[in-house]
């Protein structure tokens, strides 16, 4: 099944080699050629998709599966408990409150749902005063990563007529008496050349009730244009702590000022020697969490009067599991650990003491928690691959555990199981996989199993609820997780294992998983399917151009592909310190261009069935990539194996994707699955 794409002749030259890029058209996603090819590749898939007799009774089981009430993690502000709710199928989340979690008297405080026709508008930022009168929050369009942030009385409930613009990635930080707040943003677009909006991040105060242009400019750094600055208060609001980071590189500085001294930030830690996270003070003593000589981190305390490293505080020493995050809640840590990829909570003192665990189920993730310094409760949010989110009350003083909201019964548990295995990669390095599966799965080597990856910028792949892999393993499938180098379950050895010239690394454990899963006699290479998103979707390309004979079926959903020009487009030079850069570096340049799917598509080789995703405003992996990988793969193709692209219009990498689309594309991706695999 070729569809032959148009080609042009550009050839670029990296350190002597000559690299051809036929499709460098594709770029332009605001020409009229490039909409028309987009139509036509639109057309194709969905003419193929409707020719699964099915595909209706998929898309009636995904809606059932997704209609339960889904609520998040409550916060207590002022008088009142503060959460998202979606009733089941509205396109987002409405933002409720209410004084008491037991009742069901809420009140609306933002319904996204009537910001736009779409069902496209989608709260991205929530920041509250101290007195939880007012909030300032961010509204994103289309799934863009840009938002505007607007501020609301609460007590009024009518917002104020500030509208702050150009922000991305930002923080925002009321001031105690809530009269105004510091944030981040980038530079308005047309007072610097394009490829720098993303550059040149600077920290503003801005006073509710004013214009943006009356701003003052906080904090800038006009030697490293790369650098930006999250605003954070310390518990007492005496201290304006700046949170420093460049791209997505596990490093961060911390610099902070005192607000009641004339002086300017102090550049606390800011040897670019680890990654530091203020969790909170005790007057002029600090708390970070840090992966300095802590690869699997650690809380430390640092003095502001003796700051020198020889006279920091290892109060929760590293431990064999990762530390993933730390709170001050009730006047004690509340850590979670990750334990082979699942989490794991427990309490210590402030001097470090371990006091105890917080017994959760097997095999979850926490998914949020929430509580103020001396609260004595905190609410947390954990799931599974079995079970939604359930969120539950913690009682400190009485070490107990309650479940509170509605909790969903719609999926029964008692016939499915999650189990872990581990398989041994290229090199030997043991990996962990999820698999999840009815019970008694018989192993005849002829299941339909769907394998899912990541394997990059230290994100961890823990257990996840989703309404599409649930209908997966109801309808008899297995589904596969498998946590490769390149995430952060193991620390920060295992991440830098899978970046850079290790990159293979991901690459070989994702294809070993693969093998064992066909060794193991769960499936055969006609009924594995691999599916993964975003750097996942760079996963799933290369590894299809890499193995193709191995899978019967490929998702490739708003992949990185093109591996030599990635970094000139949008948020591309965030990833530099993971992938690398061909174009300023010889030897990058060398182990880029050996994998870069878009590179090493080859003439007249059988490609699985491979359905490639992406959006036409994706403003983080640009549509080019998932483009260029098409047309070069249908252009490839050896035989009739469909080669299809999926643009969905109006929608971005997937942040504030509205369900009545989620359900849409979800269909189509496992209508293409039901029906390639047999």
């Amino acid at each position: 099944m070729s569809v032959l794409t148009k080609k042009e002749i550009v050839i670029d030259n990296y350190h002597g080699t000559d690299v051809a890029d036929p499709y460098r058209w594709l770029e332009n996603p605001e020409t009229e050629e490039v909409k028309n090819w987009v139509d036509s590749q639109n057309d194709k898939t969905q003419a193929f998709i409707a020719t699964y007799a099915e595909r209706e009774t998929v898309k009636e089981r995904l809606t059932k599966s997704w209609n339960y009430p889904k609520y998040s993690v409550p916060q207590q502000e002022g008088d009142y408990y503060y959460f998202h709710k979606n009733n089941g199928l509205q396109n987002q989340a409405v933002f409720y409150r209410t004084k008491d979690l037991d009742t069901d008297e809420l009140e609306v405080i933002i319904d996204p749902n009537t910001l736009n026709d779409e069902g496209t508008a989608a709260i991205t930022n929530l920041a509250f005063t101290k007195d939880g009168n007012r909030l300032a929050y961010g509204i994103s369009l289309n799934g863009s990563d840009w938002q505007e942030i607007r501020v609301r009385d609460l007590q009024t409930g009518k917002d104020e007529p500030d509208v702050i613009k150009w922000c991305k990635f930002s923080s925002i930080a009321w001031n105690e008496e809530g009269s105004g707040f510091y944030y981040n943003r980038f530079p308005e677009p047309g007072t610097v050349d394009p490829e720098d909006e993303s550059n040149y991040n600077r920290v503003y105060w801005h006073s509710v009730g004013t214009a943006q242009q009356e701003d003052v400019l906080t904090y800038e750094d006009t030697v490293d244009k790369e650098l930006s600055f999250n605003p954070l208060f310390s518990d007492d609001y005496r201290y304006l702590i700046l949170s420093v980071w460049k791209g997505t590189e596990n490093k961060s500085r911390i610099y902070y000022r005192d607000e009641q001294s004339d002086e300017g930030f102090v550049h606390l830690l800011a040897d670019d020697d680890g990654e530091y996270t203020f969790i909170g003070n005790e007057g002029r003593l600090f708390y970070f969490t840090t992966n300095y000589q802590a690869p699997k981190e650690k809380i430390i305390a640092v003095q502001l009067d003796n700051p020198g490293k020889e006279h920091w505080v290892d109060v929760v020493a590293e431990r064999e599991d990762v530390l993933t995050f730390a709170k001050i809640i009730n006047k004690q840590f509340v850590v979670c650990h990750l334990h082979n990829a699942h989490d794991q909570l427990s309490v210590f003192d402030l001097d470090g003491t371990f006091l105890k665990e917080i017994p959760l189920p097997s095999y979850v993730s926490l998914v949020g928690g929430s509580g103020k310094k001396t609260a004595t409760t905190m609410y947390i949010g954990y799931t599974s691959y079995l079970v939604p989110t359930t969120i539950a009350r913690y009682d400190f003083e009485q070490d107990t555990l309650e479940p509170v909201f509605q909790q969903s019964v719609l999926f029964d548990t008692e016939g499915f199981e999650t189990k872990q295995v581990f398989y041994p990669s290229k090199d030997g390095t043991q990996i962990p996989m999820f698999l999840t599966h009815r019970k008694g799965l018989e192993l005849t080597g002829d299941n339909r199993v769907l394998l899912y990856g990541y394997g990059g910028f230290n994100v961890n792949l823990t257990p996840s609820f989703s309404p599409s892999q649930r209908m997966w393993i109801e309808a008899g499938g297995v589904y596969a997780v498998a946590n490769l180098r390149g995430g952060g379950e193991f620390g920060e050895e295992w991440y830098k294992a899978g970046t850079l010239e290790h990159k293979q690394n991901v690459f070989d454990d994702f294809i070993a998983a693969a093998e064992w899963l066909i060794e193991q006699n769960y499936t055969n290479s006609k009924k594995l399917a691999i599916m993964g998103g975003s750097n996942g979707g760079l996963l799933v390309a290369t590894c299809v151009t890499q193995r193709p004979e191995l899978y019967g079926a490929a998702l490739c959903q708003v992949p990185v592909t093109d591996m030599l020009r990635y970094h000139k487009f949008t948020v591309g030079r965030y990833w530099v310190t993971d992938y690398g850069n061909a174009e300023a570096n010889p030897e990058h340049f060398e182990f880029m261009y050996k994998y870069s799917p878009l590179h090493n598509v080859k003439e007249g080789v059988a490609y699985p069935p491979t359905l490639v995703t992406t959006a036409d405003t994706d403003d983080r992996v640009v549509p080019l990539h998932a483009m260029k990988f098409a047309a070069t793969l249908q252009a490839a193709q050896q035989g009739e194996q469909p080669i299809l692209l999926r643009v969905e219009k109006n929608a971005g990498h997937g942040m504030g994707k509205p369900t009545v689309k989620i359900i849409e594309e979800q269909t189509d991706m496992y209508s293409f699955l039901f029906k390639t695999l047999g």
